[in-house]
């Protein structure tokens, strides 16, 4: 594939203050699940929000029917535009969902107009959640209970309103915006401050990253810990699983990016990132490759990670080394748009990049693989009566 190109740059809006509480990083980024809307948390306390993708004849259509339209008006996708969330606190964690519609009788201060729309959940400095509607910026929920910073957000995929939050508290919590944001669960068996948390697109398992050398594995049907994916040599920053729910993957502070099987616990393989200039030279340590973001394509056959070094790689799922690199400096979170064909990276100085990624036509086979992992797991794969061949390859196990 070709090398990543900047598309656009977005920078922060304000003036940088001098006072530690105008923290300026951008530790997260967020496409809505339908692509049409961008997050970034820019410093300062604000979350902006963006319609994407929004030209020069749409924010001229914005402006107009601004000027003309009702509520109903305001609330049609073309009339979108750009918002600014005032949070009160240094945003880290940014999650988005769909709000179902409004069954008849219900009244949903999100959706009083029985349609279906669209929820931000911002994770703050001081351990509150907001909850947020994006159409008109009002919010609806502030979720109480951790204690410290909340790192990262993840929604369950399959819009039952399920947010996890992960925090600096050593606890993960479970939330249920359908029952009034009540909190379901709180999960405890980190030592660390808690960096990352995903949910597997089948809703059936959580990945947990704290600053220790292992990943915790648990279950969103019972809420127990499956197992502890130990492999790393130091703080495991990242996860995220892969969009069949078949692969795992796990990012560390010791330049490698694990890839397991999360029904079993195997790990699949290691990704190493090493110097570009001695590609060749696993051998050499390298300290200044600490990973910070890992993220697999839509399709599942790329990853994206970030690191330390100034770089944003781009690798194939069966190749040991990058496909393509791009220099950036300060990444500190990656996202792809969930329809592909680009990378949203957000950096330490408050700027989110937009780039370039490679486009894929999913081969026939893999097609086939993603739509039976998505319902079977590794286990129920290897019971079927079919060749070992086929089985190690809708395993992922013929890298």
């Amino acid at each position: 594939p070709e090398e990543p190109v900047l598309l656009a740059e977005l920078k922060p809006g304000r003036p940088q203050r001098y006072d530690w509480k105008s923290s300026c990083e951008t530790w997260s980024v967020a496409f809505s699940p339908d692509g049409a809307w961008f997050a970034w948390s820019q410093g300062h306390c604000v979350v902006k929000l963006i319609p994407w993708p929004l030209g020069e004849a749409e924010l001229c259509k914005t402006s107009e029917r601004k000027g003309r339209g009702g509520k109903a008006e305001a609330r049609s996708r073309g009339a979108a535009k750009e918002k600014t969330l005032e949070c009160g606190q240094i945003v880290w964690g940014l999650a988005f969902s769909a709000w179902p519609a409004a069954g008849a009788g219900e009244t949903e201060p999100a959706c009083a107009m029985a349609l279906p729309c669209l929820i931000l959940a911002t994770g703050l400095n001081d351990g509150q959640i907001k909850v947020w509607e994006v159409q008109t910026g009002h919010l609806l929920f502030s979720l109480l209970g951790h204690q410290d910073v909340v790192r990262d957000l993840s929604f369950a995929p399959n819009g039952s309103l399920i947010l996890v939050s992960a925090s600096r508290d050593k606890t993960l919590r479970v939330w249920d915006l359908s029952r009034d944001g009540r909190q379901v669960q709180v999960l405890s068996g980190h030592v660390q401050w808690v960096y990352c948390c995903s949910i597997s697109p089948d809703c059936s398992m959580l990945c947990s990253a704290a600053g220790e050398k292992s990943a915790l594995l648990w279950s969103m049907r019972s809420y127990t810990l499956i197992r502890r994916l130990e492999g790393h040599q130091s703080s495991v920053v990242s996860c995220d699983f892969s969009p069949d729910s078949a692969l795992l993957v796990t990012a560390s502070y010791d330049a490698c990016v694990i890839m397991w099987d999360p029904y079993t616990g195997e790990q699949l393989r290691t990704l190493r990132h090493v110097p570009l200039h001695s590609a060749l030279d696993y051998s050499s340590e390298v300290h200044t490759s600490s990973l910070r973001s890992v993220c697999f394509s839509p399709e599942g056959l790329y990853l994206a990670t970030v690191a330390d070094d100034r770089l944003l790689r781009i690798w194939a799922l069966e190749l040991r080394s990058p496909v393509a690199f791009a220099p950036m400096t300060n990444g500190l979170c990656c996202m792809y748009f969930p329809h592909g064909g680009f990378i949203a990276t957000g950096t330490r100085d408050g700027h989110v990049q937009f780039w370039t990624a490679p486009r894929v036509l999913s081969s026939l086979k893999h097609l086939c693989r993603k739509a039976l992992r998505t319902f079977l797991t590794t286990y129920q794969v290897l019971a079927l009566p079919i060749p070992k061949k086929l089985k190690e390859f809708l395993t992922y196990r013929t890298f």
